[in-house]
């Protein structure tokens, strides 16, 4: 497990375009809290600090530590904007947690053993990065691991081959059993597909 990411904000007052300008201007990243049944909150943040922390994957899909002028608050990022090609954070939404509430975020996928299918001739394509799960703050993973040793050229792996920790349940896999969508295939190389295709066209 990765350490905690801890981040300094402070409350403000002036809300709107032209303020959250001029706090960009000043290094600054303006940002909203919500969540948990208590009211919104505008936050701003170091913006130096803010693009360090987001370096991190785990900044993305784990649970944060904000001390806001002295409170601590627990949140997960929900939304980040950047600037279109400066490398700069914009805007930051963060959602509150509380241990005894589900929440719904989503998190990275970890492909483990990809060399073995490629050494068997197969080539990997993966149809998804993240997945969105359900779970208490206790129990967000950090990343879902999915293990492909065990697929065969020309199989898919889908959501309900993965192995979630306990605790931890897929948001779209409680929408209906359409929903299982696939994770990763391993596909022939794309020489031998179109070697397959002529010699299927020839016996026809």
């Amino acid at each position: 497990m990765s350490t905690t990411i801890e981040l300094n904000a402070s409350v403000r007052t002036e809300v709107g375009k032209g303020a959250s300008r001029r706090l960009r201007h000043a290094d600054k990243v303006p940002a909203v809290l919500y969540g948990a049944g208590k009211d919104a909150v505008a936050l701003t943040l170091e913006h130096n600090k803010v693009l360090q922390a987001q370096e991190h994957e785990h900044f993305y899909s784990q649970v944060l530590h904000l001390n806001i002028d002295g409170e601590k608050v627990e949140a997960i990022v929900k939304d980040m904007q950047r600037h279109p090609f400066k490398p700069k954070v914009t805007h930051l939404d963060f959602q509150r947690v509380s241990a005894d509430q589900a929440l719904h975020t989503t998190v990275p996928v970890h492909f483990l053993n990809e060399e073995a299918a490629t050494k068997a001739g197969g080539v990997v394509s993966h149809h998804i990065a993240e997945i969105e799960v359900s779970c208490l703050p206790k129990d967000l993973p950090e990343f879902i691991e999915v293990d492909v040793a065990g697929l065969s050229v020309g199989e898919t792996l889908h959501l309900t081959d993965v192995k979630f920790p306990a605790g931890v349940s897929s948001v779209e896999l409680a929408k209906g059993a359409d929903h299982d969508v696939a994770v990763v295939t391993i596909d022939k190389p794309k020489g031998a597909a179109e070697d397959d295709a002529e010699e299927e066209a020839a016996e026809e």
